[in-house]
């Protein structure tokens, strides 16, 4: 399995230009985020396993047909991954979703904890992780920490725009995840934004918080 896929196609790549014009309204944004999140997705489960059925249409009965039985967890990482997670819903037929809250420490960049609603144990399931913007890692780091301990199966974190050395700190300390993006971009800046990037995730979705 290759740890990184990024989506190379034309309809996905004018969409993440959409994405990062700063003229682009919080409810335009909403919107391409979905549309990304749903190509991204579906590159990530090109492979997903399958069942034999039948169906029933309305010239024949007992027609030939393919079935997903597997069952996900889908963990949007608070509050940018929202904007990801109903796409993916769509996409993937059996799934729950459970909420990871996080804040970023705006002085050591490193995130805080401030919902956990993981199940306690997760032995063996495949979890996918909806994290937007995978900048230092170190958020998606804790995430994937957290999924650990509680013995998660395979896991696929999917993301609209991630950094190299965001990628490479997190394969670098879990290298059996696969990542799926939209776009790769090569820095971050001093603050630990990814560049060119897109801003914050969060408050183009959602717009400022409340302070």
């Amino acid at each position: 399995m290759d740890s990184l896929l990024v989506l190379e196609h034309p309809v996905v790549a004018d969409k993440v230009r959409q994405l990062r014009d700063v003229r682009t309204t919080n409810a335009d944004f909403l919107r391409l985020a979905g549309e990304i999140s749903r190509f991204v997705a579906y590159e990530a489960f090109r492979e997903t396993p399958v069942a034999k059925t039948t169906v029933d249409t309305p010239v024949t009965k007992g027609a030939p047909a393919l079935r997903i039985d597997s069952e996900y967890l889908i963990v949007p990482i608070l509050r940018a991954g929202l904007g990801m997670s109903p796409a993916v819903q769509e996409v993937l037929p059996l799934h729950r979703v459970c909420l990871v809250g996080l804040r970023r420490n705006e002085v050591t960049l490193m995130p805080d904890v401030y919902l956990d609603g993981l199940p306690e144990s997760l032995e063996g399931v495949h979890v996918v992780i909806c994290d937007p913007m995978l900048a230092t890692g170190g958020s998606l780091d804790c995430v994937l920490e957290m999924l650990r301990e509680r013995g998660a199966g395979e896991i696929t974190v999917l993301c609209l725009i991630a950094s190299q050395p965001g990628v490479d700190f997190v394969l670098s300390r879990h290298p059996e995840i696969k990542i799926v993006a939209a776009a790769l971009d090569a820095e971050l800046n001093d603050v630990g934004y990814i560049t060119p990037g897109l801003g914050d995730a969060g408050d183009r979705l959602f717009g400022p918080p409340a302070r």
